[in-house]
């Protein structure tokens, strides 16, 4: 006699991802803030994973390496970020604007994790800078106050190849960007003075990298400023540290660990 027996299996959602983390370490000195990552004191801080795609690892793996690195002094949270790239571009000069229309390095920073009142930072190879402050994600109805500059913040930009030149391929471009402690106190309780070895904040990194064209012997994005983009339709790249797991980077939630570390 045969027995046939049914076995029900269960299909479970697949867990999310574990956020990444990054141990910080303390340095006594800190580096020149000049885009150029030679200094001694970035020579045993450990780079980040490259990243990958914001939606996570069953996408396609970027087309160009990005990186990033961050140690803490006494001051200041010293972030350095290296973006191969074969066409160095960038159109944006005016403080604040709306930088990720060019390609561009980001920062969101939410120093107790709590998901409100924190912190975004933009920079394009030219070097120009947006900041501002979310009181919460726009999905849970939050809202952006633009051009919320740190009086102390310092960055640069460093270019290996020419900007802005078709004519020839280009190597990479490397960025810096020093944040007091003292101008994170609005995003820490008014707290003002530097962490101590052992705690963690929540913070992710993100590239924008947008297909381009040559118009005029100019670089234009594609699509070009003002274009109608329809739903669903993402003509950039989006490459994070720690992925989203969603083409969105306003869900503190999943960002990464910024763990200080002495």
């Amino acid at each position: 006699m045969r027995v046939v027996v049914n076995f029900l299996i269960a299909v479970l959602p697949l867990a999310a991802a574990e956020p990444l983390s990054y141990d910080c370490a303390y340095s006594k000195a800190a580096p020149v803030i000049d885009g150029d990552l030679s200094d001694a004191c970035w020579k045993n801080i450990a780079w980040s994973a490259d990243f990958s795609d914001i939606r996570g690892d069953s996408q396609s793996a970027p087309r160009f390496r990005t990186r990033m690195k961050m140690l803490w002094t006494t001051d200041a949270l010293v972030i350095a970020a290296e973006l191969a790239e074969p066409h160095i571009w960038g159109t944006l000069r005016d403080k604040n604007a709306i930088i990720f229309h060019d390609n561009d390095f980001e920062i969101f920073l939410d120093p107790d994790g709590d998901g409100l009142n924190y912190y975004e930072f933009e920079m394009n190879a030219l070097g120009t800078i947006w900041e501002l402050t979310l009181d919460k994600a726009y999905s849970k109805g939050g809202t952006a106050t633009h051009g919320t500059n740190l009086p102390g913040l310092r960055s640069a930009v460093k270019i290996d190849g020419t900007l802005n030149d078709p004519s020839d391929i280009d190597t990479s471009w490397s960025v810096e960007i020093a944040i007091p402690w003292k101008d994170l106190a609005i995003y820490r309780g008014a707290n003002a003075a530097a962490p101590t070895a052992g705690d963690s904040w929540r913070i992710n990194f993100s590239r924008v990298e947008w297909q381009h064209r040559l118009v005029d012997g100019k670089y234009q994005r594609i699509p070009p400023h003002g274009a109608e983009i329809k739903d669903g339709d993402h003509p950039e790249d989006n490459w994070v540290w720690s992925p989203q797991e969603a083409i969105n980077m306003h869900l503190p939630e999943k960002w990464g660990r910024l763990k200080f570390v002495p």
